[in-house]
């Protein structure tokens, strides 16, 4: 009897629903369209970058967005959720908020802090994931700057690959990522001429095919 109230105090996030995608010429036309179709406005759904690509002979861009309608916290705000989830989470943190226009930042500390940056900040974004799902503002979260740490280093690692695509030719497939990931390497790759990048396969981690502007996808 005592497990099953423990359980129940546990923090429960929603279920994962099929987004529909929308396009546009950049990603502001894109969040657009998801406004005009979804009739919400951008603060109550989530979206992430599937593929930016150029268009053939530098015709313009086109960018392909999923967005998802946003599952507001059953148990109160974002400062509700947090102190609950604190209480139950077998480390010991603490945390603080801030907000800027649609954006609430959320920055760990506390002895155990550490922990949420092993095995590249696994744990830190999966709490990202789980705050946005639940979360009716966009969260991001950060711990001892892990954020432009991570920014730069993939960043670089997809510079250096998109210029290994433009001068062989071949297609690059990379790790499996998250959103917040993905998102950086499409930026990227697509800084390099000639080269664009989209996203493979379903689920939260996905892969990103960086390919030559001349090979398009069947």
């Amino acid at each position: 009897m005592e497990n099953q109230e423990k359980n129940d105090d546990l923090p429960v996030a929603p279920d994962v629903e099929e987004a529909p995608e929308f396009k546009g010429k950049n990603l502001e036309d894109a969040i657009l369209h998801a406004e005009h179709k979804l009739k919400l406005p951008r603060t109550e759904f989530e979206y992430e970058v599937v593929t930016e690509k150029t268009r053939l002979f530098g015709l313009g861009k086109e960018v392909v967005i999923r967005a998802r309608v946003k599952r507001f916290a059953k148990n109160g705000d974002l400062t509700a959720f947090l102190d609950r989830l604190m209480n139950v989470f077998p480390l010991e943190l603490t945390y603080e908020i801030k907000t800027k226009e649609d954006i609430s930042f959320v920055i760990f500390g506390g002895e155990d802090k550490q922990i949420l940056l092993w095995k590249d900040g696994v744990l830190l974004l999966a709490i990202q994931h789980l705050l946005n799902k639940i979360s009716d503002r966009k969260v991001q979260v950060d711990c001892e700057f892990f954020r432009k740490r991570k920014e730069k280093s993939l960043r670089d690692y997809t510079l250096d690959v998109a210029h290994r695509v433009a001068d062989s030719g071949r297609n690059e497939i990379l790790d499996l990522m998250n959103p917040y990931e993905r998102r950086i390497v499409h930026i990227a790759a697509n800084q390099v001429p000639g080269i664009t990048s989209e996203s493979l396969g379903e689920g939260f981690l996905k892969r990103v095919k960086i390919f030559p502007l001349n090979k398009r996808t069947r």
